[in-house]
């Protein structure tokens, strides 16, 4: 008969594995029950305590569990560690429940557990794997030394990764994570030495590498990260995919998000210290996927919008058009592009160059990626009411003289930035078209009057950024027809020049380019494209006018920065259209 059960707290049924002892007479009921409440007082597991109070060895223990539950058993001692299959189980998970994945076989997953009644463990690792769990007996203390041994590995293998500390620091980090800790027991993983480290060697290797984003990306079976340099993504590293939850814990709270979300996608910035006169702004953006959050950071280098427009790459007559439309008292100009091509710092380098103590400056952008001293400076915030437009207005309140918007994305938007522009403003705004004349016929197919556009557009620029070619580049061999296709004419193919071609040196690491130019089409709004604006000309029409009056497209603007050995033609051919 079945020894009666003692009554214990409430709400803290006799563990499984108690139960069975006591029905088999190896422990009584007294016994029992002062094991289960010192587990309870500890916050200990049933078995830890059970084994240190030596009323059964390990061993003794993992032979019962396989004769009453009909589990086999097994020497985890045998084991080939390199064989076990890996990132099956989440490796948090498996240090947390104590447990081992040793094969998997269709949808069928045998794993090493010591104690066979911890049904959470199995149902958690059921539905993270979505298998079927066969639990296979092995001894308690076996099976703590061989997690133990492969935590250790996987945290020797970040550390190989991270290398020594690097010189880094946040703004505010203390106070970030000391705030999230007291609201949030997952804080505990952000101070995590070796994702610590990890963090600051990825953030130091993009920075010397002159990256504009960082990828952080989860996979079924691994990790990985990866950099954006000179618009091209590389792989960088692959740390263990056990760290994917502490890592993005350690960046979310250094950029001030909420770490317990984890179903929706979040925005934030942080502030990277590099040297006591340099800091760079970070901003973060996280996406959860199908196997964790992934999570990007754009490096925002303020010291671009300092070099000044001569380091853009504009040629002459492109610089003299820009700066002449950005310094008269009203009318707008407008930068053109797909997302990464660099108008931003475009942008900025203009408000750089008018920034002036005379001069009042208001930006709305969403969200403002380059700090720039003198400028007063505004997020949008959607959620909160703070739009393009409620912005616009609010600030033809405050004397301005020039105003810029981040991106015209809706009708709202773009008739007060026109108004704007006809009482006695600068206004500077994006569009993401693909060349200048077609933004003329984008704003007139949102809705904007043509009257209204011809009488404030002054200038519009649409632009690329190509690879530059390293100092290793050399002259290469390509056939007259092939660079007539490209769009030489027979007069630019005169001999006195040659095309260069990328190499690959240790200061480009051996990809042959190093940093980027811009290509240009510099479209000023003349009276005859004004006329065209107001008959509802197309941009084939406004192409075709601008072409006649010396605008160079974005493909003969490539070509010139080919010919003076800046790029490559495959690069120009690459982001340019003909």
């Amino acid at each position: 008969m079945a020894a009666v059960l003692p009554t214990t707290a409430p709400g803290a049924p006799m563990p499984g594995l108690a139960r069975a002892l006591m029905q088999a007479g190896r422990l009584s009921a007294v016994q029992a029950e002062l094991l289960q409440k010192k587990a309870m007082t500890e916050k200990q597991a049933f078995i830890d305590v059970l084994l240190a109070s030596q009323a059964i060895d390990a061993s003794s223990l993992a032979q019962f569990c396989s004769e009453t539950f009909a589990y086999p058993l097994m020497d985890v001692h045998a084991l080939n560690i390199e064989a076990l299959p890996a990132k099956i189980i989440d490796s948090r998970l498996m240090q947390a429940q104590r447990v081992i994945a040793l094969a998997k076989r269709g949808n069928r997953m045998s794993v090493a557990i010591s104690d066979p009644t911890n049904t959470q463990a199995l149902d958690q690792i059921k539905f993270q794997t979505e298998t079927t769990v066969e639990p296979v007996i092995v001894a308690h203390d076996a099976l703590l030394q061989l997690l133990a041994r492969l935590n250790k590995d996987n945290e020797q293998a970040l550390s190989d990764l991270a290398g020594e500390d690097a010189d880094i620091e946040f703004a505010e980090e203390e106070e970030v994570i000391s705030a999230n800790a007291a609201t949030d027991p997952n804080a505990n993983d952000v101070e995590d030495a070796p994702v610590v480290r990890f963090l600051n060697k990825m953030l130091m290797d993009a920075v010397h590498m002159g990256a504009s984003d960082l990828h952080f990306e989860p996979f079924e079976k691994f990790y990985r990260v990866r950099f954006r340099v000179d618009g091209v993504l590389i792989e960088h590293a692959q740390p263990p995919i056990s760290i994917k939850e502490k890592l993005v814990s350690r960046i979310k709270v250094l950029a001030k998000l909420d770490i317990s979300e984890k179903r929706v996608p979040q925005d934030g910035r942080m502030r990277l210290i590099v040297s006591p006169t340099k800091t760079i702004d970070l901003r973060v953006s996280t996406l959860p996927t199908l196997f964790g959050e992934k999570t990007v950071m754009r490096i925002l280098d303020a010291t671009q919008a300092q070099m000044g427009i001569d380091a853009l790459g504009y040629d002459p007559d492109q610089k003299e058009l820009l700066l002449d439309a950005i310094q008269r008292p009203y009318g707008m100009v407008l930068v053109t592009g797909p997302t990464g091509s660099g108008k931003t710092v475009s942008l900025y380098t203009c408000l750089n160059v008018i920034n002036k103590p005379g001069i009042n400056i208001s930006t709305a952008e969403d969200p403002a990626e380059i700090n720039l001293p003198g400028v007063n400076q505004v997020n949008v915030n959607e959620k909160a009411g703070l739009t393009f437009p409620v912005a616009l207005k609010s600030f033809l309140r405050q004397d301005p003289d020039i105003i810029m918007v981040g991106e015209i994305r809706d009708l709202e938007t773009a008739d007060i930035a026109v108004k704007a522009a006809q009482t006695g403003h600068m206004v500077f705004s994006t569009l993401h078209t693909n060349d200048a004349p077609s933004t003329l016929t984008r704003l007139m197919n949102m809705g904007v009057a043509p009257f209204n556009i011809a009488s404030s557009v002054i200038l519009i620029t649409a632009q690329r950024l190509a690879r530059r070619l390293c100092s290793c580049k050399q002259p290469v061999d390509i056939s007259p027809d092939l660079l007539r296709k490209a769009g030489f004419r027979d007069d630019d193919l005169d001999g006195t020049w040659k095309p260069y071609g990328p190499v690959g040196c240790e200061r480009c690491n051996g990809g042959g380019y190093k940093g980027r130019v811009g290509i240009y089409q510099i479209m000023p709004i003349t009276p005859a494209i004004e006329a065209l604006i107001l008959a509802h000309g197309n941009a084939m029409q406004i192409a075709a006018q601008s072409e006649q009056e010396g605008v160079k497209s974005l493909r003969q603007s490539g070509l010139l920065k080919v010919k003076s050995g800046l790029t490559s033609l495959e690069e120009v051919l690459g982001c340019t259209n003909e």
